[in-house]
């Protein structure tokens, strides 16, 4: 059999855990004047991937996405609380922090989200 006909997928019983970690996170917004916000914001920083959809806005990093509400609330024109930055990005993957009144970081890795929540 060649190559361009092979099944790219794997059975079950060839997966391995470690073939399935990933350390990537991201955040899908409905199209909003707070998503374009923030997507205008996150789409500067390195590592960073921002995809505009019809009526969706993705936001992918690897390792960890960095979200500062004072950026977001320059780029808004008005305030971005925590609060409304969740209610924002209501769907995401990756562990979702609240670090401070300013920083909501998403973690691709679950260990290092740990070291922020309380035991």
């Amino acid at each position: 059999m060649s190559d361009v006909h092979a099944n790219i997928f794997k059975s079950m019983k060839d997966i391995r855990f470690e073939d399935t970690i990933s350390h990537q996170c991201g955040v899908t917004m409905n199209d909003s004047v707070e998503a374009r916000a923030i997507a205008e914001v996150m789409e500067k920083k390195k590592g960073v991937t921002v995809t505009y959809m019809p009526a969706m806005i993705r936001i992918d990093g690897e390792g960890k996405l960095e979200f500062k509400m004072s950026e977001i609330s320059e780029a808004l024109g008005r305030e971005m609380t925590p609060y409304i930055f969740e209610i924002s990005t209501s769907t995401h993957y990756g562990r979702m922090v609240m670090v401070d009144d300013d920083t909501v970081v998403c973690f691709g890795d679950m260990n290092e989200a740990l070291a922020y929540i309380e035991h």
